[in-house]
């Protein structure tokens, strides 16, 4: 879906993410795994909604009106990754993590963030 060796997102807290302009449309994979919405003018892939996960958005990072702070923490799918394609990423995972997972990530995530603002 992103014509590139990666596709970057931000898992955010659902109740911090508002579309203030424009109508998304639903495209992409259909199923159980979540609704991708895009740019109804674009047809841009903006953000996903994570099914059994209503509290938590994927945001893409290509939305970010300053994407250049961005850096991948955590990486997923890297049974399908192309050997040359190097991220940095803290945490790696074949798959996708399983449900349980998520919310010792995201605090982990949090940690991670929060020495890291103390060192600067």
């Amino acid at each position: 879906m992103s014509a590139s060796a990666f596709s970057t997102t931000l898992m955010m807290a659902t109740s911090d993410f508002a579309v203030v302009q424009g109508d998304t449309e639903i495209g992409g994979i259909h199923g159980d795994q979540g609704r991708h919405h895009h740019c109804g003018w674009c047809k841009s892939w903006v953000f996903t909604e994570l099914v059994g996960h209503p509290e938590m958005t994927n945001v893409r990072a290509t939305m970010l009106d300053d994407p250049h702070w961005f850096a991948p923490w955590a990486e997923t799918q890297t049974a399908e990754k192309l050997a040359w394609a190097q991220t940095g990423a803290q945490r790696s995972f074949e798959r996708f993590p399983a449900n349980h997972e998520f919310a010792t990530l995201m605090a982990d995530y949090r940690n991670a963030r929060s020495t890291a603002h103390r060192r600067l």
